[in-house]
């Protein structure tokens, strides 16, 4: 195509990394058309997992790469994560459940070993309740968490690894090569 310029051999290796991490049976990945707009190239998958109570979770990770480097970023490489899930009415009410839900973020990306810098985010706890005649539950409890972060350098495994941790706990998977008792 005339006038649409190669993809960057950083980025490719980059998404490759992306593409090598191994993931546990219970998370679904799916590749998606990433955001145009918010840098020159952009990678992006949806995620899905759900837990032993039947709670999911679902959430996004986005790549986005400036050759040039982005001064806010930091960086060339910039990782956006959401992830949603759903919580029990009694965990909802905990007043730390926002502290702890970003807990799980950086305790992932510690774990994992993720080279990062500048991150940052939200955690929003939301309540609804469903009247009159509509399908669902009555009363659904979310946790949704948004971050993003610089990777400090093309090697986006352990990030991608952090992500798939975080969408794991959240719905109460134990880590991988433990059981839990029923």
């Amino acid at each position: 195509m005339t006038g649409v310029a190669a993809e960057p051999e950083l980025f490719r290796r980059a998404v490759a990394t992306l593409r090598s991490v191994r993931v546990r049976p219970e998370l679904e990945l799916t590749e998606v058309r990433p955001p145009q707009r918010l840098a020159p190239w952009a990678y992006a998958l949806t995620a899905e997992v759900t837990g032993p109570g039947d709670e999911l979770s679902t959430g996004r990770l986005v790549l986005l790469h400036d050759p040039e480097g982005v001064e806010a970023w930091s960086g060339v490489f910039r990782v956006v994560a959401y992830v949603r899930v759903e919580v029990d009415p009694e965990l909802a009410s905990d007043p730390l459940l926002p502290e702890v839900g970003w807990s799980w973020l950086a305790e992932s990306l510690e774990e994992t070993g993720a080279a990062f810098r500048a991150l940052g985010g939200t955690v929003t706890q939301t309540s609804s309740a469903r009247f009159g005649d509509i399908a669902g539950p009555a009363r659904t409890d979310d946790l949704e968490l948004r971050a993003s972060w610089t990777a400090a350098d093309a090697d986006l495994s352990p990030h991608a690894q952090a992500f798939y941790d975080l969408m794991a706990t959240a719905v109460g998977l134990p880590p991988v090569g433990i059981s839990t008792l029923r």
